[in-house]
């Protein structure tokens, strides 16, 4: 069934969303801080028993120069520079293991896939710690210090990814100049948030994104994540506006505003976890060229292997031709 507005008032959605006045300061200082430190730490190449692909075990200094784990695959023998895809997975995975997610290098094109500090519990394992763990908090990430932007746990995650990018861009096997993002639900919020960041991407693909225009979804879902911050504000009843004015650094309908790259967004009109509205609200912020796929039977899945058609073939376009 639907679980928000009918399409027609999708298309009308305006988040209400607010940004707070030093939201440029806060993210520039952030990232100068993690620019401090050391990029690349190691790249090691590693045996996956694949005949057509090369794989690498990449470690980078991401927030507070905390190294964190990714790996790069790329088409066996590879020796020039490829165009590039980074990226950012959905909520609970990590970059998983040396055999999985093969088809972007499969593609022909230089694969980054970041590992998501302290996730790795859901579909995939993961490799990085997480060790700003804050005061008391729910269950999950959504609500890791959670009660100060400086300690809450997207703004290590989002560094991370940012750094990601460009530790991607100092590999000799990366074209830094032909770079692409791609994720789903968590892996979309956080590439929204990185196009917003960055500047000079050439292509973004956001497919049912999370972690948008947080003021509407903790009151129009009642699932996971999302829940998490509820469930806080449930027991936490004195808290709200600190929440609130800490997830207005990390909504990705404030990062959109500042986003040039061009972006194809995937929306599914029966997700329970990701509102449409939430994901609409992004979209109609979003300020560079952008497209929005509307699957209109479809949870959180979205399109599923469409939607990854659709994906290879909007990067293919962007990176390669």
């Amino acid at each position: 069934m639907l679980t928000d507005l009918p399409l027609e008032r999708l298309h009308e959605y305006r988040s209400a969303q607010t940004e707070p006045d030093d939201f440029d300061a806060f993210w520039q200082s952030t990232l100068d801080e993690a620019r401090g430190f050391d990029l690349i730490r190691s790249v090691t190449r590693v045996d996956a028993g694949l005949t057509t692909l090369d794989v690498y075990d990449v470690r980078f200094g991401g927030y507070d120069g905390e190294e964190v784990a990714a790996w790069l695959r790329v088409p066996r023998g590879t020796t020039a520079p490829l165009p590039a895809v980074v990226q950012f997975h959905g909520y609970g995975r990590g970059r998983g293991d040396a055999v999985e997610n093969l088809l972007w290098a499969s593609a022909g094109f230089a694969h980054f896939e970041l590992d998501t500090r302290g996730q790795g519990w859901s579909g995939s394992r993961g490799a990085t710690a997480d060790t700003g763990i804050g005061a008391s908090h729910m269950p999950g990430f959504l609500t890791r210090g959670i009660l100060d932007p400086h300690t809450y746990y997207y703004r290590r995650l989002l560094t991370d990814a940012v750094r990601a990018v460009e530790a991607a861009r100092a590999l000799d096997l990366v074209d830094a100049e032909r770079v692409g993002l791609h994720g789903i639900s968590q892996g979309g919020g956080m590439t929204l948030a990185v196009a917003g960041l960055v500047p000079d991407l050439r292509h973004v693909v956001a497919r049912v994104p999370f972690l948008c225009d947080f003021p509407r979804a903790i009151q129009i879902t009642d699932s996971d994540p999302y829940h998490e911050i509820t469930a806080y504000l449930a027991h936490y009843r004195d808290r709200t506006d600190d929440v609130l004015r800490t997830l207005s650094y990390f909504d990705g309908v404030n990062f959109v505003r500042r986003a040039r790259a061009a972006a194809s967004l995937t929306v599914a009109l029966m997700d329970p976890i990701c509102p449409p509205s939430t994901v609409f609200g992004a979209y109609h912020a979003y300020a560079g060229p952008k497209q929005l796929t509307v699957w209109p039977y479809n949870q959180h899945e979205g399109g599923g292997v469409d939607d990854d058609v659709l994906a290879l073939n909007a990067l293919r376009a962007a990176l390669v031709a």
